[in-house]
């Protein structure tokens, strides 16, 4: 169990985290992101599976921007449980929506470990999907234990602890809409 964090404590992470990404740039990354989904899933009947908690930001941001027919639901999975290292893969919340013949597009904040991409790619792959495919904010360039990377990355960003875009510290901070990093991360 994560330890309580002061409202202090998280303010101060704020104002001394280093700004990484802009967010002129971040809307910029996204709106490739939707050009590059539209060209692919424009007619493929869509079903955009949001990770919660990290993956409403991106989410919503993208979805304002595919003009076509699409369902969204989420999958939410974790290993961080707002605190700041991963334990075990735990399922917290399934789709509603049957997956089976449908093309699903998994939509992440951040690519790090993999681990939780991976645990959300083979859940959706036992659902007899169509087609799986993964779309992140952030491709975190860190050493991974295992192999695997997203089919659509909107920015490349140092092996730091990031907050911001929907990814948190803590808990906090996913709602700020541009990408910090923790000072002497």
């Amino acid at each position: 169990m994560p330890q309580p964090v002061t409202l202090e404590e998280i303010t101060q992470i704020r104002h001394q985290a280093d700004l990484l990404v802009k967010k002129s740039e971040i809307e910029q990354a996204i709106t490739e992101l939707a050009s590059a989904i539209t060209r692919d899933y424009s007619q493929r009947n869509p079903l955009l599976l949001l990770a919660l908690k990290g993956g409403c930001h991106l989410g919503v941001k993208l979805m304002e921007q595919l003009d076509f027919p699409l369902q969204i639901d989420v999958l939410q999975m974790t290993r961080y449980r707002d605190g700041l290292s991963g334990g075990s893969l735990q399922i917290l919340a399934e789709p509603a929506t049957p997956l089976v013949d449908r093309s699903v597009l998994i939509v992440d904040d951040i690519l790090d470990q993999g681990i939780t991409l991976q645990g959300m790619m083979d859940y959706c792959n036992d659902q007899q999907p169509t087609s799986v495919g993964s779309v992140v904010l952030v491709d975190k360039q860190c050493n991974r234990p295992i192999e695997i990377s997203a089919d659509y990355v909107g920015l490349q960003a140092p092996d730091r602890y990031l907050f911001g875009c929907g990814m948190d510290y803590k808990g906090y901070w996913r709602n700020l809409p541009e990408l910090y990093a923790v000072a002497g991360s």
